[in-house]
């Protein structure tokens, strides 16, 4: 028989289950929400980096340089999410260039955040088909899984590799881990892989090198609003590049010439005295016009 002690035992265990459940649940949504506050904090404080990783781009495609280095691409190829530009994965294969060839480099970096491979036919293409690079690098359609259209993309996939030289690289899309987009990027990953090959290009494996890093690298190596990488995130990225930059740089660019192959140099074929019966230039006339700098490969002085 359950006695009138049992029954308010029970009654108060099972209400200080229900107010411990309660407070549970309050501290869930609680956290949540401070959560998704501390994302959309760090979201707003990414957009105000826009306009100074686009400007610290644009100032760097008037750079001269010995190697023209293109690239099409979104936020990620700005390095929105870096402590600064360059530590994005393209200063750092910029600098990789730069160490391997010994030659300067001048980066023209088309690339435009929130674009997707539409838009990067719209805005990216016209203005890419007018340079002559050394080197090119495309990383486009992460966006399109937002708002994914097969179609759309690989239209607009086709449309780009179809403008790019053989020795482009293209990378697959990166590793979303959650399992509704990691569907959608498998699909856009097969054209990207089916349309590479049409056009014999080389296709970087970011996808499988962001895989290999694991759920945990959300917390390593994703800036805080999760979506664009960090300077771990983005030194990941360009080792997905690496071994296929490598091997182009070494295929088909010449190292520099130990002393700089940049700086101007004297015609080999020029002897170091003049010959016999010819004046020395000590004995030319003071009032003697002075040879202009194409004539004698050296450096003008100020006009």
């Amino acid at each position: 028989m359950i006695t009138a002690n049992h029954r308010l035992r029970s009654f108060v265990l099972t209400a200080g289950s229900l107010a411990t459940a309660a407070g549970l649940g309050a501290a869930v949504v609680v956290n949540y929400r401070g959560f998704q506050r501390r994302i959309a904090e760090s979201s707003a404080i990414l957009n105000e980096t826009l306009p100074v990783h686009s400007l610290w781009w644009r100032t760097r495609a008037k750079d001269k340089g010995a190697l023209l280095y293109a690239v099409i691409g979104d936020s990620a190829a700005q390095g929105i999410g870096a402590s600064s530009p360059p530590r994005g994965y393209v200063g750092i294969l910029t600098d990789h260039i730069r160490l391997s060839t010994g030659r300067t480099v001048r980066v023209v970096n088309l690339s435009v955040s929130g674009a997707t491979v539409e838009l990067a036919v719209r805005d990216q293409l016209p203005k890419f088909v007018k340079l002559t690079p050394d080197i090119v690098t495309v990383a486009i359609g992460a966006n399109d899984i937002a708002l994914w259209d097969a179609a759309v993309f690989e239209a607009g996939i086709r449309q780009i590799f179809q403008a790019l030289p053989s020795h482009a690289l293209v990378a697959d899309l990166p590793c979303f881990h959650l399992p509704r987009n990691e569907r959608m990027v498998a699909v856009a990953n097969r054209i990207i892989r089916q349309v590479a090959a049409e056009h014999r290009l080389a296709v970087v494996p970011l996808h499988a090198t962001t895989k290999r890093l694991g759920l945990r690298s959300v917390a390593t190596h994703v800036a805080g609003d999760l979506f664009h990488p960090n300077n771990r995130g983005y030194r990941a990225w360009a080792d997905a590049f690496l071994p296929a930059l490598s091997a182009h740089l070494e295929r088909g660019i010449r190292p520099a010439d130990p002393v700089g192959a940049d700086a101007p140099k004297a015609p080999a074929d020029l002897p170091a005295t003049p010959p016999a019966g010819l004046p020395s230039p000590a004995a030319e006339p003071a009032s003697a016009p002075t040879a202009s700098t194409l004539e004698t490969g050296g450096v003008s002085g100020p006009s």
